[in-house]
């Protein structure tokens, strides 16, 4: 069974910096992107960056500049390195994973969510 396991979430300042990490582990043959989401109050959950096993990325217009995606392949691990942080950035992250397994084909797979607070 595969799972995925966020950490780094917490309060901040507006200006400041968070650090996201997830981890992916279980019967994992392949994974072909990994990436962020969030999910503020009363909104709907929205893509904040991917990255794909070659590494290629993508990020949402409103953290261009100020988010980093990155991946550690051997570790099956990707990282969000948020920078500038703003009171609006205030929601629960998602990390996500399209994921093919010793037991499924290729499936999405969702954490279960870090909170992230910026202040004013």
């Amino acid at each position: 069974q595969v799972q995925l396991v966020e950490s780094g979430g917490g309060l901040v300042q507006a200006g400041g910096s968070l650090r996201l990490s997830c981890a992916a582990s279980g019967s994992i043959l392949n994974i072909n992107a990994m990436g962020w989401y969030r999910q503020a109050p009363g909104k709907q959950r929205e893509l904040v960056a991917v990255i794909i096993s070659g590494g290629s990325t993508n990020y949402a217009d409103f953290v261009k500049g100020r988010f980093t995606i990155s991946r550690d392949n051997a570790k099956s691990t990707v990282a969000l390195q948020m920078n500038s942080l703003k009171p609006e950035d205030t929601a629960v992250y998602y990390c996500n994973a399209l994921i093919t397994s010793t037991t499924r084909a290729r499936a999405n797979y969702w954490g279960k969510g870090t909170l992230v607070t910026v202040s004013p």
